[in-house]
Formats: structure tokens, sequence, C-alpha cells
């Protein structure tokens, strides 16, 4: 693909998604984000009624009398965009591939926090760190975002969403609202987002195709497995093995969906084909209300 198609498939997911964001999701987002991000002020005495949770031990021990942290609100919030680029993301039975839904989920959410002059990074994974892009504002910072999300060749085939966690925590000392968009199929990243939790406000986005829901029975089929390149015959007219393939599909939607709701972060599930603006705007009056 040469350089102006680059641009023009850049151009038609701005003039989309950006139209969105403005026209829907810049109060939305506002409205759910802002006020969230605080930062440490100062210490002071303790007095009473103060949280306890707010101790600052270190000051305490040294000077031998109870201390507090002072928080203040952030004026400015950073928005994280951590996006799985794994070869499963190349798949979709419905018009799209899932890793252009996560484009267009992306750019929306990019787009509305810009909107709000919030920094916007994003961390593109796959069995590694792909790309890190660290936060800034502007259209043009935008533009490269989605550039990169579309366009950049993973070297790498599998999915380790531990690792994306990890790499957060690690690279991003400021508090952040990080929106991490994959498929899931993935297991082992509790700690991790435990741990990433505990500094950002962490929302996983699942994008799935809902063949994946429930292999359709369409007879001998040869499947490649994107992520091992391992080939085979399956024959879904048997009703084992769509059982065994739905089963497979549950177990990691469960272990995402529990995981998350453990730590007390937010999910959203879309689905290639659906309206993805509908699920956004559920989420966002979610956390207003």
């Amino acid at each position: 693909m040469d350089t102006n198609e680059i641009l023009k498939k850049v151009r038609k997911i701005e003039i989309k998604t950006k139209g969105l964001s403005k026209q829907i999701f810049s109060g939305e987002y506002q409205s759910a984000f802002k006020g969230r991000g605080m930062s440490f002020s100062e210490v002071r005495d303790y007095q009473y009624g103060d949280d306890v949770r707010n101790i600052d031990w270190n000051v305490t021990a040294r000077t031998g009398s109870p201390f507090v942290k002072v928080f203040e609100e952030e004026r400015e919030l950073t928005l994280m965009l951590l996006v799985d680029i794994s070869q499963s993301s190349l798949f979709g039975t419905k018009d799209q591939f899932k890793s252009d839904l996560a484009t267009e989920m992306s750019a929306v959410l990019a787009f509305s926090a810009i909107q709000n002059n919030d920094k916007v990074g994003a961390i593109l994974f796959s069995s590694d760190i792909e790309k890190f892009i660290p936060p800034k504002k502007g259209r043009s910072h935008i533009l490269r975002i989605i550039r990169e999300i579309i366009f950049h060749k993973p070297e790498h085939s599998g999915t380790n969403i531990e690792k994306a966690l990890q790499y957060l925590t690690n690279v991003q000392k400021k508090r952040s609202i990080a929106f991490l968009l994959s498929d899931f199929m993935d297991k082992g990243y509790e700690s991790a987002l435990t741990i990433a939790g505990r500094k950002h406000d962490v929302v996983g986005i699942q994008v799935y195709d809902k063949s994946e829901v429930a292999l359709p029975n369409v007879g001998l089929v040869q499947v490649v497995d994107p992520e091992s390149s391992e080939r085979r015959v399956i024959d879904t007219s048997s009703s084992v093995v769509r059982k065994q393939y739905n089963a497979w599909f549950k177990e990691n939607a469960t272990y995402f969906e529990t995981m998350f709701k453990k730590q007390g972060n937010d999910t959203i599930s879309v689905a290639t084909g659906d309206d993805y603006v509908k699920s956004l705007l559920q989420f966002f009056k979610k956390r207003t209300g």
C-alpha cells in the first residue's frame, strides 16, 4: 500500500470517528472521567475525621506525629490505549475484522480525549510490546496513533495481556484512563491487572466475532491458528466439536469478565458488525450514573 492509500484510509477513519466523538462522545467522556484523576499535592497534620488510608506513614514515622497526604483534582487526564494487534485480531465474518473494530473504537476515544484537552498515548502489543507511543495532544498525534494501529506489522504472533499491563505500569507513572482492547483469548494476567488497577483506571474492551461464540455448521473446514500457524481440518457438523469450541470461547470470556469484575474494573464487549456507538454510550452512562 502506497503513502496516498495509507493517508486515504486514515483520513476516512478520522472523518467517521472524529464526527462521532464531537457530536456524541465528547460530553459523555468528560462526564465519565473528569474529576476522577487525583494527584498528590502535599502533606499536613492529621486532623480528626481524616481518612486513615491517606496517612503518610513515612512522614509520620520520621516526625513522630501523624501526617496525611493531600490530593487535588487533576485538571488534565491522560488516556492510554492498549491495543492487541496480534494475528487473531485479523479475523471477522461480518464485513469487518476485529482489528477494524478496535481501530475505530480507539479513534473515537482518542478524539474524545483531545477535545477535552487530554493527552493520548498508545501501547500496541502481541505476545510482546510492539510499539509505545508516549502521550501527547493534538490531531496529528491522534492520526499517528491510528496509522500505527492499522499498519504496524507485528513482529510476534501471539497475545500476552499480562506483558501489556506490566508495561503500562512501568512506563506510565502518572495516573491514566487505560482502555485495553483485545479479544482476550489469553489468561494469566490477574496479578498484572491488580497492580495496574491500583494506579490506573483500567477498562477492558472485548472485541470478538459472533462466529467465535458459536461455530457455524458448515461441514469440513480447514482452519489455521493465526497465532501458531497450525493447520488442521475440523468437522463443524459435529455437535461435539461445536460444543468444545463454544466452551473454549466461553472459558476465556468468563475469565475476562471475572478478573476485571474482581478488581473493580469496568468492561465492554462488542462484536464485529455490531453498533459500538451504542455500547460506548451505555458504558459512559453507567460511569456517570
